[in-house]
């Protein structure tokens, strides 16, 4: 009994051992959760947020939709006797990744004197503000010229290109669903910031600016007007800035409305508020949660490669993973998917290029084009809560796993052979295949990271879809400006959370004398 109890014990020390880089940045936001001091997997409790996120899809059972044995599986999955042939097998085989060779962080090591906006300015530089200024008045001159001449404006200048960035980024250290709201007589009103700009000069710069003034004879797509700033955002997310860890997830991140303010405003002002015309996917750290890349999918219209004109969801989807993991080959990266990306061709893909994946599987999501049957549907028989069954074809595994409802893995990264376990804050421990451990730390870490990091997304919200994405990834690049700033020397110095460094960069962007953060 006692020999019983010492291996659970050494099987959870184990557990948490392997895990333990996810703690670094547990409080990168300067805000403790409530179980962030002991324990990282947050997806596995009943009562976490996260548990949504991670496992949204994994139980074909609570979804409403029982694949059961007389169905015949989900489209593309094929026969026993099939998968035999294609070389499924029962029997299991250890598989090892290849080390990772590359120490995570940051590339270049910032002083300890460093300030917000030097942080900042990694990810948009005094040439990428120069070019918005360039733009803007190119726009203001040939809109004047073909609609008649604006008396009360004037060319903008750098230093009120940058206030006008801090007005509007201020939105999401105070909030206001109004950039227009600071220079109110309001509760969001902000007189500190309101004196730097008049409103009339703001709204005047608000409907001149660009980033790109004119189409190009070569450049049509949707994203035309903020493409070039995208590439430079992804250059200096990329390895000139941070190189990630071995394990990183491919998702799309919460950007959807507040929902205090859903909650709080008038069926008449929801009524006007357009839905998103765009999506969003990224690849993050999971370690830090630094987001490393970025694909902007225009749902409506054509794309800058061609990916708008795929209807079928799971090509493109894969196509996106693709997009994400370009720059990975020949690392030994391991990637971690949610359903509507993971497939058997895409992992096989990947794993000709050195990127390992593991990925939830959905009979409903995912497209399971090759996959066994027998390993998709859900058995007549009653299963016990940490039962699980494998399959391998090659390096790769499906796994089968219970856990108050089936979740289907798929895994090419972790052998099938080993054991690990999950944490319940509850019901104690759930004994699970290693790949399904992993998964469940790794991302519910990541959709903790969102619940957080959507907090200060800029709330400014324009019609134009190019202004929503603009604002959007200068909401990221000031997020992962943080995360640079936390592992730096200059947090030492001044330990700022989240929101004093997103205040301490408005009133820096603003050349206000004062630019310590109010308390």
């Amino acid at each position: 009994m006692a020999e019983c109890g010492r291996k659970a014990l050494s099987v959870l020390e184990a557990a948490r051992s392997r895990y333990e880089s996810l703690q670094i940045s547990d409080d990168v936001f300067g805000e403790s959760g409530d179980d962030s001091s002991d324990n990282p997997f947050y997806s596995t409790s009943g009562d976490s947020n996260s548990d949504n996120c991670c496992m949204e899809a994994g139980d074909d059972q609570r979804s409403g939709e029982t694949v059961s044995c007389q169905s015949g599986g989900p489209p593309g999955s094929v026969s026993i006797t099939q998968a035999e042939e294609d070389g499924w097998s029962d029997t299991l085989q250890d598989i090892t990744v290849a080390p990772y060779n590359e120490t995570y962080g940051p590339t270049q090591r910032m002083p300890a004197t460093a300030t917000c906006m030097d942080f900042f300015q990694l990810f948009v530089p005094d040439n990428a503000i120069q070019n918005m200024v360039t733009q803007t008045n190119m726009y203001a001159k040939k809109y004047q010229e073909r609609f008649g001449s604006d008396e009360g404006w004037r060319n903008v200048t750098a230093a009120e290109m940058k206030a006008f960035l801090g007005l509007v980024t201020s939105t999401s250290v105070h909030r206001c669903e109004s950039v227009l709201s600071i220079w109110s007589s309001g509760f969001f009103s902000n007189r500190s910031i309101a004196l730097k700009m008049s409103q009339a000069r703001f709204e005047k710069i608000l409907k001149y600016f660009h980033i790109v003034a004119f189409r190009s004879s070569h450049g049509s797509h949707g994203l035309y007007k903020i493409q070039p700033f995208l590439d430079s955002l992804q250059q200096s997310f990329g390895c000139s800035s941070f190189r990630p860890s071995q394990t990183q997830v491919l998702h799309e991140p919460l950007i959807d409305e507040d929902p205090v303010f859903i909650t709080t405003c008038t069926e008449r002002e929801l009524r006007k508020r357009k839905k998103r015309k765009f999506s969003l996917w990224v690849r993050q750290c999971t370690s830090t949660g630094f987001i490393c890349q970025i694909y902007v999918h225009l749902k409506e219209g054509q794309g800058p490669d061609g990916l708008a004109t795929l209807k079928n969801k799971p090509q493109l989807h894969s196509m996106v993973a693709k997009q994400l993991c370009q720059n990975l080959s020949g690392r030994n990266s391991i990637i971690f998917t949610g359903p509507s990306i993971t497939s058997l061709n895409l992992y096989q893909e990947f794993e000709k290029q050195e990127i390992y994946c593991c990925g939830l599987l959905s009979t409903r999501k995912s497209d399971c084009t090759g996959l066994p049957q027998c390993m998709l549907v859900n058995p007549e028989s009653p299963q016990q809560r940490g039962q699980s069954r494998s399959m391998m074809r090659g390096n790769t595994s499906l796994i089968s796993w219970y856990n108050k409802g089936h979740f289907r893995f798929l895994t090419n990264a972790y052998s099938p052979t080993k054991e690990g376990v999950i944490i319940k804050r509850k019901s104690g421990e759930i004994p699970c295949p290693l790949a399904v451990e992993a998964f469940a730390a790794h991302l519910s870490y990541i959709c903790k990271y969102d619940d957080k990091y959507s907090k200060y997304f800029i709330f400014h919200k324009p019609n134009k879809t190019w202004q929503q994405v603009f604002w959007l990834t200068i909401s990221i690049a000031i997020n992962n400006a943080y995360i640079l700033y936390k592992m730096s020397d200059a947090y030492h110095i001044k330990r700022y959370s989240r929101a004093q460094f997103g205040e301490r960069l408005v009133r820096e962007l603003l050349d206000l004398d004062d630019c310590s953060p109010t308390q």
